[in-house]
């Protein structure tokens, strides 16, 4: 596993995957070796590129060019204009990637962003986004998204829904799993022998007591009590708002939230450009730069390559980590 490259998949290539892939392979070269999945003919003009035919070659190839293993779209790019047409290639180049490390070929999957709407108008894509169709590629049912920088890791229990369907969305089931989910891949994938969660309650002072919300006497606090008694280092219902300081950060390992923005202002305010989207739960591991396709300056160059050299990264010491694991 550790002499693996990591697969990249292009993304949307009307938006900024492409060019932020050939400055990442610039900052990275053979120190980090990955291969780009796409047509050569989206990377920016000028790009020095080889084409391989096995991930192997990376290894060789990534010293003096960006790997690229060709997967032919039927369109060109043109930034800031996606177009339905290549759709099902998009999809392709994820599900090749995950065929690569599920068949022993790439240490990791690293993802470039998509456009969920034309995935769907070009291909019928039934899935809200790339997280569900890679646990639908591996067979998996319950994957726990994780936002990760140096400063801070955090876990949104219910993700990409409407604050107002929050309440009802959370269950003593769903944090239940996200919970050990967590956990064990915070062992598995980063080396962290003992994991310490904390744990956000819903509610402005988690409920403080009944007085602004009854669901962390009723649901939080009894699934967190219940893991406790089973050995889980777990710390909450907390108060959100005096979680994310510095003093409070050294105190836990990652930090799990309710809801989206409880989540990723804390990260994003933190380090917004180097934070990654990292899968948890799935049989191979998965990265991703945080953030979109950044339709408004695609092809420009102004786009900031940090986010995908951070994932590519940290792609790489979670692959090492897991294979140390296996020793």
């Amino acid at each position: 596993m550790t002499g693996l490259p990591i697969a990249l998949s292009c993304g949307e290539p009307a938006g900024i995957g492409p060019e932020i892939a050939l400055r990442a392979w610039q900052s990275l070269g053979a120190r980090l070796p990955f291969f780009w999945i796409g047509d050569p003919r989206h990377l920016p003009e000028g790009t020095p590129h080889a084409e391989i035919h096995a991930p192997a070659e990376a290894m060789h190839v990534a010293a003096t060019a960006l790997p690229v293993l060709r997967l032919p779209f039927p369109a060109p790019a043109v930034p800031g204009r996606p177009d339905p047409a290549n759709a099902a290639a998009v999809i392709e180049a994820i599900a090749r990637g995950v065929a690569l490390v599920q068949e022993g070929k790439a240490a990791a999957l690293c993802t470039a962003p998509i456009h969920k709407k034309a995935l769907q108008d070009g291909a019928g894509f039934p899935h809200p986004g790339h997280t569900e169709y890679l646990a639908h590629l591996a067979g998996v049912g319950d994957v726990v998204m994780m936002l990760a920088a140096p400063a801070l890791k955090v876990v949104p229990v219910t993700v990409h829904i409407a604050l107002s369907e929050v309440p009802r969305a959370l269950s003593a089931g769903l944090l239940e799993r996200s919970l050990r989910i967590t956990e064990a891949a915070l062992i598995r994938d980063f080396g962290i022998e003992s994991p310490r969660l904390a744990v956000a309650g819903l509610n402005p002072h988690a409920g403080e007591g009944g007085a602004m919300g009854h669901e962390e006497i009723a649901l939080i606090g009894p699934v967190l009590e219940r893991l406790r008694a089973e050995g889980m280092r777990i710390e909450g219902p907390l108060s959100a708002d005096t979680m994310f300081h510095a003093e409070a950060r050294a105190r836990y390992d990652v930090a799990v939230a309710m809801y989206h923005d409880q989540a990723l202002i804390p990260i994003k305010t933190l380090d917004f450009a180097g934070g990654v989207n990292v899968t948890l739960g799935l049989p191979f591991i998965r990265t991703s730069p945080d953030h979109g396709t950044a339709f408004d300056i695609a092809g420009t160059g102004r786009a900031d390559p940090s986010s995908l050299i951070a994932a590519l990264k940290l792609a790489r010491e979670m692959a090492l980590t897991r294979a140390a694991g296996r020793h």
